[in-house]
């Protein structure tokens, strides 16, 4: 497997002799693939967009970025009216998801890597939340936290994380989907960033590492551990 550093080849780059104590990882289409419920999920906010009859020629790209990226940058960049993006954040907040979600085939390799595990994921709380009891991966982690992007950030959970468990930032691990939200956070701390990147379609310049699937995790700890 070839690893890349800023879409460099990897020779050298965090101290030697540290083992990796804790891995942050994202939820949606890292841990599972939002497409797989997300016309159920978010058909009632697909409807209100669609009644507004404004965005029909759109619609397609709204729910695609709805699936991966927080609603309030898909409304702006969408020019969704303040009007109709407040009435939509308000209907995600009161969504819930009751049917059963698979995680990605590959979610169970996660628990035979020794680090602390951490969840951090942005969205709607009772959203976010459903889906991790339905997906019945709560207790597979040290903490779980939903990021109301309002009230916080991202990077103000994992700075929260390195502090209250004493972690130097190159013992910890970022893992997501997203280099605008999560990969993004990581670096500005210092911390090493994992794209999962799925279906092979990011730059590998995006961030410090990236995987197709978490077996490929232990060659990056072993090589950041040596």
């Amino acid at each position: 497997m070839q690893l890349f550093f800023y879409g460099v080849p990897l020779t050298f780059k965090f101290p030697t002799s540290m083992p990796i104590k804790a891995i942050i990882y994202d939820l949606d289409n890292t841990i599972f693939p939002v497409s797989a419920i997300g016309e159920k999920l978010f058909g009632p906010v697909f409807k209100l967009i669609e009644e507004s009859g404004r965005h029909n020629d759109q619609m397609d790209a709204i729910k695609y970025a709805t699936m991966r990226t927080p609603f309030r940058i898909v409304a702006k960049r969408n020019n969704l009216s303040e009007e109709l993006t407040n009435k939509a954040i308000a209907l995600q907040e009161t969504l819930t998801y009751d049917e059963p979600i698979d995680a990605f085939e590959d979610y169970p390799e996660i628990k035979n890597i020794t680090a602390d595990r951490f969840l951090v994921t942005t969205g709607f709380k009772n959203m976010q939340m459903s889906k991790i009891r339905q997906l019945g991966i709560e207790n597979d982690f040290n903490e779980v936290h939903v990021v109301n992007p309002v009230e916080s950030s991202k990077k103000e959970v994992f700075a929260d994380i390195l502090v209250r468990y004493d972690y130097a930032p190159h013992e910890v691990l970022v893992i997501g989907d997203d280099p605008e939200s999560e990969i993004k956070a990581a670096k500005e701390l210092g911390i090493p960033t994992v794209l999962y990147d799925k279906n092979g379609i990011a730059d590998p310049a995006e961030a410090d590492y990236k995987i197709a699937h978490f077996r490929e995790l232990n060659t990056i700890i072993d090589t950041l551990s040596n």
